[in-house]
């Protein structure tokens, strides 16, 4: 690519993001609340989210916002892990002190981006003080290799009848290759090795998709049975880990881009694992957006025209659009 044209193209993704970006803030941010507009809470997910997506777009007065916000209202256990949900509506606000992993994750993630961004020591030590609650509390050994727990509490072997139970979708692929220069105790190549070993492994039925929850009590994965067997609104996100982290993992990607046909604009669904059977559609463009990014790092397809634009959705398509339009502007500009 050339000069002019890398700089054409730069200028075209700074203007997208700072348009999405804007809007985003008006519809989903509260002083630095992010909030979730369907499941009418808030939680560390989307606070991780909105963090690494304002790092992303330069705006530091909104990034330190939602830190501050986060830290205060939600990193109220003596884990040094954040509680998971925060809802407006209980006298309490934090209805459930346990972690989700994935948020902890995220977070540590755009604190760690926004410390090389700006220059911070003070977001680089905090960055490196979660990783290692993260790592304390959430990184296990399991007879699959190291493990992320989707939790401080409820998902152990001790607690499930099949197993061990895990989300692959909590392993966020490209947030590891930053952790792997800030946490040296923990050994998060192991890490990523085992959510890449599960993945091939989970495979199910006729699509061969991973559910959105398995347990490995039994040695090899299994849809758990504490879940719906199927691949819906979690799992979505995996492909989109896979392709920003530039893993080159063509077979891993291979079973998700045939889940939105762009030609008749079908899909992408929620899938019932047992029967293959197509449910209700993930609605928005934002899930489209993800496997087209999957599409593009599999066959350097180029972004379809629809989906250039970050359309007003509810909150979690709206914040999947926008990180699917960052991977393919960071790892496959050529697709854009």
């Amino acid at each position: 690519m050339g000069a002019e044209t890398t700089q054409a193209a730069g200028d075209l993704a700074a203007n997208w993001l700072e348009t999405a970006w804007g809007t985003y803030k008006k519809r989903f941010v509260r002083a630095g609340r992010v909030i979730d507009d369907v499941n009418r809470i808030s939680h560390s997910e989307g606070q991780g989210y909105a963090m690494l997506i304002a790092v992303k777009a330069g705006d530091r007065a909104a990034f330190d916002e939602i830190w501050q916000w986060t830290k205060r209202e939600l990193y109220v256990d003596p884990s040094g892990l954040a509680a998971w949900k925060w809802d407006d509506s209980t006298a309490s606000k934090v209805t459930d002190k346990n972690n989700a992993s994935d948020g902890d994750i995220l977070i540590a993630w755009a604190l760690a981006e926004a410390a090389e961004r700006w220059g911070s020591m003070k977001y680089r030590e905090a960055a490196r003080d979660i990783i290692r609650a993260v790592s304390k509390e959430n990184i296990a050994s399991s007879p699959m290799g190291t493990i992320l727990m989707p939790g401080r509490i409820g998902f152990s072997p001790e607690s499930h009848p099949d197993g061990q139970v895990l989300n692959l979708s909590y392993w966020v692929f490209p947030a590891f290759e930053r952790f792997k220069t800030l946490d040296s105790e923990t050994d998060w190549a192991a890490v990523q090795a085992t959510g890449l070993k599960l993945l091939r492994e989970s495979r199910f039925g006729p699509l061969r998709l991973p559910a959105d929850w398995i347990a490995i009590g039994s040695g090899q994965p299994a849809p758990a049975r504490a879940f719906p067997a199927k691949f819906s609104y979690n799992a979505i996100r995996i492909p989109l880990y896979l392709a920003w982290a530039q893993l080159n993992q063509p077979d891993l990607l291979r079973p998700f881009v045939g889940l939105w046909n762009s030609e008749l604009n079908l899909g992408p669904f929620e899938v019932d694992l047992s029967s293959g059977s197509a449910q209700q559609t993930l609605g928005g463009t934002g899930f489209k957006a993800v496997i087209a990014a999957a599409k593009c790092a599999l066959h350097k397809q180029k972004l379809h025209v629809s989906l250039r634009k970050v359309e007003s959705d509810a909150y979690y398509a709206t914040t999947l659009h926008i990180l699917a339009l960052l991977a393919l502007q960071e790892r496959y500009p050529e697709c854009l």
